[in-house]
């Protein structure tokens, strides 16, 4: 038997050597969501978060069909009172506005992890599936489930949209703090009122596959029951979508407006 050359004493040849790294373990939790299992949880919770959001926000939308309404002193849209009173939230044990910038600092983290944890997943499933010659067998997949990424992008780019639209203030019409002004001229517009429309059936696409999925990563996942969750997912996701396509064809329609006339004072 030879005796190992100077050459490749100390050395390990390249088929001994790993294919890739092994990532540095990090400490509990993190370690938790270097895996697969612990971003599939990340992202269910995430997910549950900003649906609730997304009820919670066309919930306080709706206000936009109250009209004028006077309180404390001050007639101005209903919807114009609930912002205010978002920005005084615990006021004056905090000061103005902190309140719902924690609550905006929670829910952009909660959108990150969400975006990190799906496209770690993503790019792990495209690996393992390279390991396969044929192609996917979508049978037993749905449309809502195949175009997950392709709503997800679309998501992310009408939430960049709609906050340059209405929270950043792009146009000339803006005014900070009036939301029924700001939305009224914003959906005026046929083709943002289309956008808007459009981008809020991939929303509800998507929250009906996330919300199915979401309970199957919490390991709620029985055939005895799994008719009921896909039931409450597709029931929120209908509902989410009516809520969400009426303020822009109301506004066409002109069911909801802004008068100036109306307000008698300012905050």
């Amino acid at each position: 038997m030879a005796a190992p050359t100077a050459a490749n004493q100390g050395h390990t040849s390249s088929a001994d050597r790993p294919l890739r790294a092994t990532p540095r373990s990090l400490p509990f939790p993190f370690s938790l969501y270097q895996t697969s299992v612990g971003k599939k949880w990340v992202m269910a919770i995430t997910g549950l978060m900003l649906i609730g959001f997304v009820v919670v926000h066309m919930i306080g939308n709706l206000k936009l069909y109250l009209g004028v309404i006077e309180l404390d002193g001050v007639s101005d849209y209903d919807v114009d009172h609930y912002a205010h009173a978002l920005r005084e939230l615990l006021v004056p044990l905090v000061p103005h506005g902190v309140v719902l910038w924690i609550m905006r600092l929670g829910l952009i983290a909660g959108f990150g992890l969400h975006i990190h944890s799906a496209y770690s997943l993503s790019r792990s499933n495209m690996v393992a599936n390279q390991a396969y010659e044929s192609k996917r067998d979508w049978l037993a997949a749905n449309f809502a489930s195949r175009s997950m990424r392709y709503t997800g992008v679309i998501v992310l780019l009408y939430l960049i949209f709609h906050l340059a639209d209405l929270t950043w203030g792009r146009a000339d019409w803006f005014e900070h703090g009036e939301v029924q002004s700001n939305v009224v001229n914003s959906l005026s517009n046929p083709l943002v009122a289309l956008i808007y429309i459009l981008a809020n059936i991939a929303v509800a696409i998507h929250i009906y596959h996330g919300m199915y999925s979401m309970f199957q990563s919490l390991g709620i996942n029985n055939p005895s029951y799994n008719w009921l969750r896909q039931g409450a997912a597709r029931s929120l996701a209908i509902i989410i979508l009516i809520g969400n396509i009426s303020f822009p064809l109301a506004v066409l329609a002109n069911i909801i407006e802004f008068d100036p006339s109306l307000i008698t004072a300012g905050y």
